[in-house]
């Protein structure tokens, strides 16, 4: 758990906003994340960015075996 603070708190120190998304799978069947960062109070623009994403790709309506 350590491990997955230091990828997202330095978003938060820095004052940005963030957001993650499915963008894709390993070759063993395991998720990939993709981090968006933005601009400090310019969450409209990454909400933005992150559906014309979703609208692209179909990674987001696709599960990792279980």
């Amino acid at each position: 758990m350590y491990l997955s603070d230091i990828f997202t708190i330095p978003v938060n120190l820095a004052g940005t906003c963030a957001m993650s998304q499915p963008c894709g799978l390993t070759a063993e069947g395991l998720p990939i994340g993709l981090q968006l960062i933005g601009k400090p109070f310019d969450e409209a623009t990454l909400l933005r960015t992150g559906y014309a994403f979703e609208q692209a790709t179909d990674w987001h309506t696709k599960k990792a075996p279980l």
